[in-house]
């Protein structure tokens, strides 16, 4: 009778074991941007209906800077905040496909000092190293620390940060290489990580490595779709959608959007002395240094042939003046291979600015009034900034 009762009970967790799993990679495949993927993995980890752990963070490889970086932690940053939060979400009976449709609508679920601390770690991908990302991402297996065993990365700034005494490393692949880890533990309610959430969080890392590769590689088509291939910033077509996505932003929050645009002087004296693969060259510095000298909130885009622009959210006409004066000047010290050519001896350029919501309130119209104070910007004798 007891061996009966065993085997029932077997088979009842091994059905929600599987359930569990399902529900995460049917969620899984309801998209292919990267940031919700993660978020959905990290919410089958800690949601109640999933695998239950108090907190987890995902880390990603990066193999080109020989580094672990962390990308999303969900979790609370206090026993009481976590108190707050299993409280509403019992009241309204929230499900996995209720946590993840939260994120969808807001993004408020991840402005956690927690998420904040995660997305700030990089460290070394080397043995010598000898923190537990590392190991666990060299060695690639699952790496459970408890009061023995976490000794040993006592100097392990995520081990000090987590300042637990019981957690669990799993990594996950991509082609059979390891691609991320995923770390996890219950600082909360301090229950003991078993053998079987090592071994459902490993199955689940192991579907989170598909999904995670599938968005990768789904991401990476489309920048190349969307991008110059002479300068490799984006082209014309998404600069289009790029701007009205955040003018809608900027309708919707009430906050002032910029738009410069920039056009290299005598370019066509150029062209005709030097030739097109000159003026090639030309381009792709001017695009480099643009970007560089650029926010980072910023898009800078190829409007076509030598002009370009930058979209500039959360800014109004005064800041874009400062911005597009700056990039100006900065453009007119550097030196460009064989600019001596030029009317000036140097190369210069021209800028315009239009601003939501003081110039207009549509796309087309916005672009309309920084193509006339670009144009007014070339009478006035070329190198200026008009708005």
């Amino acid at each position: 009778m007891d061996e009966i009762l065993k085997v029932k009970q077997e088979l009842e967790r091994t059905k929600t074991e599987l359930g569990i799993l399902y529900e995460v990679s049917n969620a899984m495949r309801t998209t292919l941007k990267l940031e919700e993927i993660l978020y959905i993995i990290l919410t089958g980890v800690t949601s109640h209906t999933g695998l239950g752990f108090n907190r987890a963070m995902l880390f990603l490889l990066n193999d080109k800077d020989g580094i672990i970086e962390g990308k999303m932690g969900i979790g609370p940053d206090s026993a009481e905040s976590a108190g707050g939060i299993w409280k509403q979400i019992e009241q309204n009976k929230m499900g996995l496909d209720d946590l993840i449709n939260a994120y969808k609508y807001s993004n408020s679920v991840l402005e956690t000092g927690f998420n904040q601390q995660v997305r700030h770690i990089k460290v070394p991908l080397k043995e010598s190293a000898g923190g537990l990302l590392a190991l666990c991402a060299l060695e690639g297996m699952p790496i459970q620390l408890n009061k023995e065993t976490i000794r040993k990365f006592s100097a392990d700034p995520i081990v000090q940060m987590l300042n637990n005494d019981e957690m669990v490393a799993v990594p996950f692949k991509a082609k059979d290489k390891v691609s991320g880890i995923i770390l996890a533990d219950n600082f909360v309610n301090r229950e003991a990580i078993t053998k079987d959430d090592v071994r459902l969080l490993t199955m689940l890392a192991n579907q989170a490595g598909l999904a995670i590769e599938n968005s990768q590689l789904y991401e990476k088509a489309v920048t190349r779709a969307h991008t110059d291939s002479l300068t490799e910033i984006w082209n014309h077509g998404y600069f289009q959608f790029l701007f009205q996505a955040e003018l809608d932003k900027a309708k919707a929050s009430k906050e002032p959007l910029s738009l410069i645009m920039i056009d290299i002087d005598d370019f066509k004296v150029y062209n005709d002395m030097l030739g097109h693969q000159a003026g090639d060259s030309i381009l792709r510095d001017l695009a480099k240094l643009i970007k560089n000298q650029s926010r980072k909130m910023d898009y800078v885009c190829r409007y076509g042939g030598e002009e370009f622009t930058i979209i500039l959210p959360v800014c109004d006409k005064n800041e874009a003046f400062l911005i597009a004066e700056r990039l100006r000047h900065d453009i007119e010290k550097y030196h460009f291979v064989h600019e001596e050519m030029l009317p000036n001896k140097m190369l210069t350029v021209s800028l315009g600015i239009s601003t939501f919501p003081e110039d207009a309130a549509t796309a087309s119209e916005l672009i309309s009034v920084c193509d006339k104070t670009l144009y007014k910007a070339k009478n006035k004798g070329k190198n200026n900034t008009c708005c």
